[in-house]
């Protein structure tokens, strides 16, 4: 399975927080990194996205179907993101879908891409818009986390 985790890009200031846009950089930033996406990424695509505007926004930018789902919401931990995946083996999805991209917030991606790689939620930084791209394997029967790839903003 492919787990994707894409930070939305850089949203506006203010409150309520759910309300918050993306800036004009914002929607720049979440349209290079869908193009990235599109022509990089895996196909076959699950897209997971916060409620919160700046997520619907940057996830809109691929111009493919998704799913909002809560437990990836501004409240999010590592734990309800990874059962929202299905990680790692995809859930209920598994049979149509092996790859899920997450559009979500800090501090979330940032402690599960720390916990993916080393076993321990720890508050590492995703910065706005970019996307940390992880699969799962197996070994010689030992299953591993793979960091395949870390897609600043700027070079989506």
């Amino acid at each position: 399975m492919d787990l994707l985790l894409w930070r939305h890009a850089e949203a506006e200031d203010g409150i309520p927080d759910l309300k918050r846009k993306l800036t004009s950089r914002g929607e720049k930033q979440a349209s290079q990194m869908a193009g990235w996406i599109r022509k990089h990424g895996p196909k076959n695509l699950r897209i997971l996205a916060s409620p919160a505007l700046r997520c619907q926004q940057t996830a809109q930018a691929l111009e493919l179907s998704f799913d909002t789902d809560k437990r990836i919401g501004t409240d999010s931990n590592a734990a309800s993101l990874l059962v929202a995946a299905g990680w790692p083996d995809g859930g209920e999805q598994s049979i149509r879908k092996n790859a899920v991209l997450v559009v979500g917030h800090q501090p979330t991606l940032g402690q599960t891409a720390a916990l993916l790689l080393s076993g321990t939620e720890a508050d590492w930084t995703v910065k706005k818009g970019a996307l940390w791209w992880f699969s799962n394997r197996t070994r010689q029967g030992e299953t591993q986390t793979v960091l395949r790839a870390v897609i600043p903003a700027e070079f989506g």
